[in-house]
Formats: C-alpha cells, sequence, structure tokens
C-alpha cells in the first residue's frame, strides 16, 4: 500500500488515524506538527500528506505549500473541524487533493486518503 505522512497535533486523532489506516495496509508515520511533518519530508518520500490545517508553529496549509512546491505529485488530504479554516483549504483546490470534516469516521478518512492516492495514479 502507501507511504503516508500524517501530521495531527491532537494526540487521540493522530492515533486513531494512524491505527485506522494501518489496519487498511499503509505504512504511516505520525508527528505531532508541521515542524516535525518538514523534518519527516526531508528524510523520506511519502505517497501521501495527511495534514490537520490547525496547528501550533507551521500549521497544515503552510505545510502542504511547502511539500507540494518539492514534491508536486504528492497528494495531499487536509483534515480540519473548523469551516473558516476548509474555506482557506479550498482556495488551495490545484495542490490539496481532499479535505475532510472532523469528526469523521474510519471508513470516510481511509476513503478519502485512497481516492486521493487512486486520482494521482490516473493522471
Amino acid at each position: 500500500m502507501a507511504a503516508i505522512l500524517l501530521a495531527e497535533d491532537d494526540e487521540a486523532v493522530r492515533e486513531f488515524v494512524k491505527r485506522a489506516l494501518g489496519h487498511y495496509g499503509h505504512s504511516v508515520t505520525a508527528v505531532g506538527d508541521g515542524g516535525a511533518a518538514l523534518a519527516a519530508l526531508e528524510e523520506t518520500v511519502y505517497d501521501l500528506l495527511l495534514t490537520d490545517i490547525v496547528m501550533p508553529g507551521v500549521d497544515g496549509i503552510a505545510l502542504a505549500l511547502k511539500a507540494t512546491k518539492d514534491r508536486p505529485s504528492m497528494p495531499v488530504v487536509l483534515m480540519t473541524g473548523f469551516a473558516a479554516e476548509q474555506q482557506r483549504a479550498h482556495n488551495l483546490e490545484a495542490l490539496i487533493d481532499r479535505v475532510v470534516s472532523k469528526p469523521f469516521s474510519l471508513k470516510e478518512i481511509c476513503a478519502a486518503v485512497d481516492a486521493a492516492l487512486q486520482a494521482r495514479l490516473s493522471v
């Protein structure tokens, strides 16, 4: 399956998503903020970036912008519980593959990841 970088500052959400994606066969590296995600992106090539939008320090939008600048073919899925942040993400439609609203189910997050991966494969 895919190597996924997960950036989420809420530990409970981070563990839930990591377990869910792992259950579906993905290899998940989970970090607690955007700075740690940037460091991970320097060390490893990932098939997909899954990030929360609202995080301390480097937020998910800034992380997505940096990640897609360096790796334009890597799909990006954003997660958010804030309507205003979701609108910011939709303004970046050319870079972002999916935006998932919190709260979400295991099935919803896995479907969003799979759809983003499949969309990039079919291009």
